[in-house]
């Protein structure tokens, strides 16, 4: 069954791709489900594991979003002891969620790493949706039907928190083409025919 990870900042069109794809493929479409897995596996409350989804804790979210400020972690430092064994415990049970449905029924998986994830997986398909910020935040402000300010300040803290997730935990920029099979520009290209795109590469992979 067909296995797509798909990473797309702010204003991409990811939340309307990713569920398209899936319903052409007949495979689940695999985003607000994870928090919920995440939070049975460490027994915590579902309203800490969305904190904690695609970002790297409430303090550095808050520092990052809030402040905009260069924290200890993405400066070098080591966080408190404390602060690593949570994380280690929420990456880890992340990942063991994306696992399990990479070796179930077939999935399409939206952000949280799943390219650097599931990258041995051989019948992974790895896609990139991106595009000028100009044009992604144009296309946010149809897509959530707000004003450009509340776009651009959207765009800002979303792709931020991203970057600084992926980069916490993988060490890694996610706008790299090379973690990608596609990489495709869904300000340039419309919605749909990206969808076309994905899933014509998920019946080639």
């Amino acid at each position: 069954m067909p296995l797509i990870t798909l990473s797309a900042p702010y204003g991409a069109g990811g939340s309307q791709v990713g569920p398209a794809v899936a319903e052409r493929l007949g495979v689940p479409f695999v985003d607000r489900a994870i928090p919920t897995g995440v939070a049975e596996r460490l027994a915590v409350p579902l309203r800490d594991a969305i904190d904690r989804d695609e970002s790297i804790g409430g303090w550095l979210t808050r520092a990052l979003l809030s402040f905009g400020q260069v924290t200890p972690v993405l400066a070098g430092a080591t966080p408190a002891p404390e602060q690593v064994l949570t994380d280690d415990a929420f990456r880890q049970a992340t990942e063991q969620v994306l696992r399990e449905h990479a070796l179930g029924e077939g999935a399409v998986i939206l952000g949280r790493a799943g390219a650097l994830v599931l990258r041995d997986q051989p019948r992974a398909l790895h896609v990139r949706l991106t595009g000028p910020e100009v044009a992604r935040i144009e296309q946010g402000m149809r897509i959530e039907g707000v004003e450009r300010t509340t776009a651009e300040r959207h765009l800002e803290e979303t792709d931020r928190a991203r970057r600084a997730y992926v980069h916490h935990y993988y060490r890694c920029d996610p706008a790299d083409p090379r973690h990608y099979h596609l990489v495709l520009d869904s300000t340039a290209l419309s919605l749909e025919a990206c969808t076309d795109l994905i899933v014509l590469a998920a019946h080639d992979r």
